[in-house]
C-alpha cells in the first residue's frame, strides 16, 4: 500500500506553494508602489518634466485667448526674457502699448473684436501680441486753452466749444483745465465736477504772447505722468507759437510720439483778425491779404505770429501733433459741427482697444514704424504709426497694471 498520497502528505505538499504565492503577491505589491518613484527619477535624469497645466488669464472683456502661449496675469503673455512670479512681471524689454480704435465704413466704432482679429507689425515684421484689452471705461482729458492776444476775438467761441466737450462726457470722466499765453496756468485739477469745470473755463482771459510749445511740453512731461489710466489732450488754439522759451515744434512732436496719450487739436483761424486774411494750407482758405506788407510778409508794426508763413507752420503743427500721437485734427469753425465731433471724440476715447508687444532690442532713439491690421475687410484702424525706441532699465521689475 502506497503512503505517498495520504491526506496528511498532500497537506504538507501544499504548504510551500501557499507560501510562494504569498511571497509573490507581496513582491508584486512592492513593485507597483515603486513604479511611480522609478518613473519620476528616470524622467528627471533624462531632463524632461511633465509640463504644468497652463491656465490662461481672461482678457479685460472676460474672454480667454486660445493663442499658443502661456498667459501671465492681467493678459500679459510670458515670453522670452521674462519671468512671472505671482502678480509681478519681470521683463527685459519695455512693452510697447498701442491704443487704437477700429471704425467701419460709416465711421462707427466696431466693438467685440478679440486678440485673434489683430496683427501688429514693426518695421514690416509681424510681432507677437503680448497684451490685449478692450477699453470701455472712464478717462481723463487735459483741456489746453490758448488765451493769447491772437485769440481775443475767438475766446467766447473757444469757451463754448470747451464747455460743449464737457457736456459730452459721462459722470465718471475727469477733466483738467489749463490755459496758456505768456504764462501757463492750471485752472482746475482733474475732476468730474461739471460746475467746477465750467467755472474754470469761463475764467479764461486773453493775455500776451503764445507759449504753445512750452504748454504742450509741460502737459506731456509733467501733468500726464501724474495721471493714471486712459488719458488724452485736447488743445484749443490757432497754433501760432510766439514766446516759447524751453520747447520747440520738433521737441514736442517727439514727446507726443513717445507718450501714450493722443492729442486732439481744435484749430481756430485767427489770421483774419490779425492780418485780415484766412489760415493757409491743409484745407484752410487762402484769401488775399489787403494792405502793404513789410519784410517777410509781416504787416508794419505787427508782432510775432502775423505772417502767412507763421500761420502755415501753425496749421502744419496742429495736423502733425494730432496724427503722430494717434489723435485727430478739427477745425473750430462752427460750434454745431464741433458739438457733433466732440460727441464722437468722447465715445472714441471711452471705447478703445489696447494691444502691446515686446519690440526687438536695438539702439535708443530709433524711430520704428507700427502697422496694426484687422482680419476683417472694410474696417479702418486708427492708431499711431510710429514710436521712438528707448532701451529699458537694467532692473525693469514692476507691478503690472491694466491700462
Amino acid at each position: 500500500m502506497q503512503k505517498g498520497n495520504t491526506p496528511e502528505l498532500r497537506k504538507r505538499r501544499e504548504i510551500p506553494f501557499l507560501a510562494m504565492e504569498t511571497i509573490g503577491a507581496a513582491i508584486l505589491a512592492v513593485v507597483m508602489l515603486l513604479l511611480p518613484v522609478l518613473f519620476t527619477r528616470v524622467s528627471a535624469q533624462s531632463g524632461r518634466r511633465p509640463p504644468p497645466a497652463a491656465t490662461p488669464s481672461p482678457s479685460a472683456d472676460g474672454t480667454t485667448s486660445d493663442q499658443d502661449e502661456q498667459t501671465a496675469n492681467n493678459g500679459m503673455v510670458a515670453g522670452e526674457g521674462e519671468t512671472v512670479e505671482g502678480d509681478t512681471l519681470t521683463v527685459n524689454t519695455a512693452l510697447v502699448r498701442v491704443p487704437l480704435t477700429v471704425m467701419d465704413r460709416n465711421g462707427k466704432y466696431v466693438p467685440n473684436l478679440t486678440r485673434r482679429d489683430f496683427h501688429v507689425f514693426e518695421n514690416g515684421v509681424e510681432q507677437r501680441i503680448a497684451y490685449f484689452s478692450k477699453v470701455d471705461q472712464p478717462f481723463t482729458v487735459v483741456l489746453l486753452i490758448d488765451t493769447s492776444n491772437s485769440t481775443h476775438f475767438k475766446m467766447e467761441d473757444i469757451q463754448n466749444a470747451a464747455i460743449s466737450f464737457i457736456n459730452q462726457l459721462k459722470d465718471e470722466d475727469r477733466v483738467m483745465v489749463m490755459s496758456f499765453d505768456d504764462s501757463i496756468r492750471t485752472l482746475c485739477d482733474a475732476t468730474s465736477d461739471r460746475d467746477t469745470l465750467i467755472q474754470a473755463i469761463r475764467r479764461t482771459r486773453t493775455g500776451g504772447g503764445t507759449r504753445l510749445y512750452d504748454a504742450v511740453d509741460q502737459v506731456i512731461q509733467q501733468k500726464l505722468k501724474s495721471i493714471s489710466g486712459r488719458k488724452a489732450v485736447v488743445v484749443f488754439t490757432d497754433g501760432v507759437d510766439t514766446t516759447s522759451r524751453h520747447a520747440s515744434y520738433r521737441s514736442t512732436i517727439k514727446e507726443v510720439e513717445e507718450s501714450d496719450a493722443a492729442v486732439y487739436s481744435v484749430a481756430y483761424d485767427t489770421s483774419q483778425d490779425v492780418m485780415g486774411g484766412g489760415m493757409p494750407g491743409h484745407g484752410g482758405v487762402n484769401f488775399p491779404f489787403p494792405g502793404t506788407r513789410g519784410s517777410g510778409g509781416r504787416y508794419p508794426g505787427a508782432g510775432p505770429g502775423a505772417t502767412t508763413g507763421e500761420y502755415r507752420t501753425a496749421s502744419e503743427y496742429l495736423h502733425e501733433i494730432a496724427s503722430e500721437s494717434g489723435g485727430q485734427y478739427y477745425r473750430g469753425d462752427t460750434i454745431v459741427g464741433l458739438s457733433a465731433a466732440f460727441s464722437e471724440l468722447a465715445d472714441e476715447l471711452r471705447r478703445q482697444y489696447s494691444i502691446g508687444y515686446y519690440p526687438p532690442a536695438g539702439e535708443a532713439g530709433q524711430r520704428r514704424d507700427i502697422k496694426v491690421r484687422v482680419n476683417q475687410p472694410g474696417f479702418v484702424v486708427k492708431a499711431r504709426d510710429n514710436y521712438i525706441y528707448s532701451q529699458p532699465a537694467k532692473d525693469n521689475s514692476a507691478k503690472d497694471s491694466k491700462q
